[in-house]
């Protein structure tokens, strides 16, 4: 397997794996037992991000015990709650931050965490609340560094704006739904980054496994996969599993054929490539995942390659999504 390699966050001086762990499924789908060996492989084959939140059931918990004595090995990437999510302690507010840094504090079983996001905006609270609260939070040492989740990119430049002016922290961070099926983000989100030294944390890079190759047009999933018939998500599968993605993921299985790599690789990979990109967040549920995206993400396009996969899964029109780190 290929040497994991470091990048910074954004402009900011915190060093994330190229891959990073989603931890999602740490508090459901996974045993205690399970996740442990996860966080292990995850550790000895070099990712240090894992990316939690308040908002998924159990998760802070069992990546905090998973962890141990090994949690200064860690970046420890968690959300506070949403004004969307059913929780007293939900939205941008300075009681609700408050709130939830303690509580994450305390699942975690840590007394600092690397990188506080905002899981969504809250458009009931003024974002110089949220920067303040954030900015205190910095300022005792309870917080490294602040980000965001699911902002567009006028958000991020008025968080950044607001930031600079009120001499607030400023967010390092930007997490959004991002893989080569979904190229969305480069329409706005890449663009603000790049202006203002965000590092973008790609969330749905295998676009829930179809990105993996385990789904093929025309029939049902395999048992198990959380797109198939009678899984949690298969209502949502629609979204995946159409086909114009799987007009994508053809294309994208020649290049890997010819290149002699596998679709994860062009997905890890080639995101890793794109701009302002700084760790690649994807779930894994075994060990043996986690050394193939780790393998993956490590793996680096050539210039031709890069080129092809941009032909077989374009941006949105108008955005340069050719481009190249």
């Amino acid at each position: 397997m290929s040497d994991m390699t470091y990048r910074a966050l954004g402009t900011s001086g915190l060093r994330v794996s190229v891959v990073g762990i989603g931890c999602n499924n740490f508090g459901g789908r996974m045993s205690v037992e399970a996740v442990g060996e996860v966080v292990s492989a995850a550790l000895d084959c070099g990712i240090n991000l894992f990316d939690t939140a308040g908002a998924y059931a159990g998760s802070e918990d069992r990546l905090g015990a998973a962890l141990g004595s090994r949690r200064s090995e860690a970046v420890i990437a968690t959300k506070f709650p949403s004004p969307y999510e059913r929780s007293q302690q939900a939205g941008g507010s300075r009681h609700h931050i408050i709130a939830a840094c303690e509580g994450s504090l305390r699942r975690l079983n840590t007394d600092y965490i690397d990188l506080y996001q905002m899981h969504m905006p809250d458009p009931t609270t003024p974002i110089e609340e949220t920067l303040s609260a954030l900015d205190d939070l910095v300022r005792v040492g309870k917080v490294r560094y602040i980000g965001n989740s699911n902002f567009s990119g006028w958000q991020i430049a008025d968080a950044d704006w607001t930031a600079r002016t009120g001499g607030y922290a400023r967010m390092v961070s930007a997490q959004n739904n991002y893989s080569l099926v979904n190229r969305e983000a480069e329409r706005d989100v890449t663009p603000a980054c790049e202006r203002f030294g965000l590092g973008i944390l790609p969330f749905f890079p295998l676009a829930s496994g179809l990105l993996t190759g385990k789904y093929r047009r025309g029939h049902p999933g395999p048992d198990g996969a959380r797109l198939s018939p009678g899984a949690p998500m298969a209502a949502t599968a629609s979204r995946f599993l159409n086909d114009a993605n799987f007009d994508v993921l053809e294309a994208l299985e020649k290049i890997a054929s010819d290149s002699g790599v596998s679709v994860l690789h062009l997905a890890m990979g080639g995101l890793a490539a794109q701009p302002a990109v700084a760790s690649v967040i994807a779930g894994a549920t075994r060990a043996e995942q986690v050394a193939a995206n780790a393998d993956a993400g490590a793996w680096v396009p050539s210039a031709e390659i890069l080129d092809a996969i941009n032909d077989a899964a374009p941006g949105p029109k108008g955005a340069n999504a050719a481009r190249r780190r």
